[in-house]
């Protein structure tokens, strides 16, 4: 589960982000919508420890990690313009986050394989 309580995020004088809650419940599905410069991206790379808020908590499973940076947050993020490597397989694209925690964070060559065939098979690749 991830919560927002309150985000508040300004970039000088500009209010990017003002008073922002939300819930996303385990398995839930959402899709951030608006025009451009209305927040979606900084809001994402809040949750993802990209960006810190101004103000406002982010809870995971209900943990306190608005103070956790992004390597502590465990939070997939794909850019609008992403870059694959074209050296790799897609699933070996995928895996690649996995594949480059610290060794003492990182899962077993196979389940890493395991979680990136899973990703695949859930949108139908």
């Amino acid at each position: 589960m991830i919560q927002l309580t309150n985000i508040t995020k300004r970039f000088g004088n500009y209010p990017a982000l003002h008073g922002i809650d939300l819930h996303i419940k385990k398995g839930e599905f959402i899709a951030l919508l608006g025009p451009s410069g209305s927040g979606k991206t900084t809001l994402l790379r809040i949750i993802a420890g990209l960006e810190f808020q101004d103000s406002g908590k982010v809870l995971f499973d209900g943990k306190d990690v608005s103070d956790r940076n992004v390597a502590d947050r465990n939070v997939g993020f794909v850019f609008q313009n992403y870059a694959l490597f074209r050296h790799m397989t897609v699933c070996d694209n995928i895996a690649f986050g996995l594949t480059v925690k610290k060794r003492r964070n990182r899962p077993p060559r196979r389940a890493i394989r395991e979680r990136a065939e899973e990703l695949l098979r859930l949108v139908h690749l």
